[in-house]
């Protein structure tokens, strides 16, 4: 994408319907280099390298979330605790373990998958994890307020917007796994439901680092019922 010096405060809550084509353009990359390394070396080393170049195309945006968020719910008690935590540049004991915890289970599940299936999960994680954060911002409001990268999105989403990101996710994920994709919409719509019910409940809505952090869990969750389907 070219840089913009400016864009429009509505801007990034018009695009959000664009986000499941991030996660299959991110996810392009990651099924090429598992073509072109599988003949060559073990699939630990290929899924490393996958992850390597995940962390460094997204610039880790979605890793430091889910640390921020472990660290906010992990070691807040109120609802101003918890978020003054998680604006903390600072990483702490929570926020270290999930980043930690994130990775070794996207390696382990990634590296269990059949290799003829890894490229069509790969990118169904890509695709719905970013396609969480559609309904997560369709239905809750920011956390903060007006302040924070939240509310940029947080209850700016027009229903159009909704329907679109889930059609355009859906199709992908569908053309992807066919009739497996059933189960892994389920999922991903079970963990989004089920982090938004807990954002609700600790802090009243969302932030940027909560939106994040139900990215990297629905991937994970995609990855892991893709072990068990097979």
């Amino acid at each position: 994408m070219p840089r913009m010096k400016q864009f429009a405060p509505d801007a990034l809550a018009k695009s959000v319907a664009f986000f499941p084509l991030v996660g299959l353009l991110v996810a392009a990359g990651g099924v090429l280099l598992n073509s072109a390394l599988s003949l060559y070396v073990s699939r630990g080393v290929v899924v490393l390298v996958v992850l390597v170049y995940l962390v460094a195309v997204t610039g880790g945006l979605h890793e430091d979330a889910l640390g921020d968020a472990a660290d906010g719910f992990g070691g807040g008690c109120g609802k101003e605790q918890v978020l003054g935590i998680m604006r903390d540049s600072r990483i702490g004991s929570f926020g270290a373990i999930a980043i930690m915890l994130g990775l070794l289970a996207r390696f382990a599940f990634l590296t269990d998958l059949p290799i003829e299936r890894f490229g069509s999960y790969f990118v169904a994680g890509q695709v719905l994890g970013r396609w969480s954060s559609i309904p997560m911002s369709f239905f809750l409001p920011s956390a903060r307020g007006a302040a924070g990268q939240g509310n940029l999105i947080a209850h700016k989403i027009t229903a159009a917007s909704l329907a679109a990101g889930t059609l355009l996710a859906g199709s992908i994920v569908a053309v992807a796994l066919r009739s497996k994709s059933i189960w892994v919409g389920l999922i991903a719509v079970a963990v989004v439901a089920v982090s938004g019910a807990y954002y609700r409940r600790r802090i009243g809505g969302i932030t940027g680092d909560c939106l994040g952090a139900t990215v990297q869990i629905t991937e994970i969750a995609v990855y892991f019922i893709g072990v068990i389907l097979r």
